[in-house]
């Protein structure tokens, strides 16, 4: 007897898809201005720097109390966030301090604008 696979395959196809049009959104907190810089990547950006905020994020964030929300960028799909995070972590400190001080020179929380 033969084993059908097309349910299983369409409900792969089916995640895949949802993964593709799910907002990313690329972050870089700060622990204040000129100070430690964490960048990550999250799909739900008001909870993610929610947690970081209030120290729900182990390991180096919440050892260096990185808490201020200094950048941001929205992504159309998630793996084009990720692949973009992953670009900004390689990068040289004062690149990320050039890219946050372009968009948000006197280094404000911004998560006010998002909440």
């Amino acid at each position: 007897m033969q084993k059908s696979y097309s349910g299983q395959l369409c409900a792969n196809a089916g995640i895949q898809s949802i993964l593709v049009f799910k907002t990313g959104y690329v972050y870089i907190m700060a622990s204040d201005r000129n100070g430690t810089l964490y960048t990550g990547v999250t799909s739900d950006l008001i909870k993610r720097v929610d947690m970081h905020k209030r120290e729900l994020v182990e390991g180096f964030s919440k050892r260096y109390r990185t808490k201020i929300l200094v950048y941001y960028e929205v992504h159309d799909d998630i793996r084009g966030a990720i692949a973009r995070e992953k670009q900004i972590k390689k990068w040289r400190r004062k690149w990320k301090i050039r890219l946050i001080e372009a968009n948000n020179p006197a280094w404000r929380d911004l998560f006010a604008e998002i909440s």
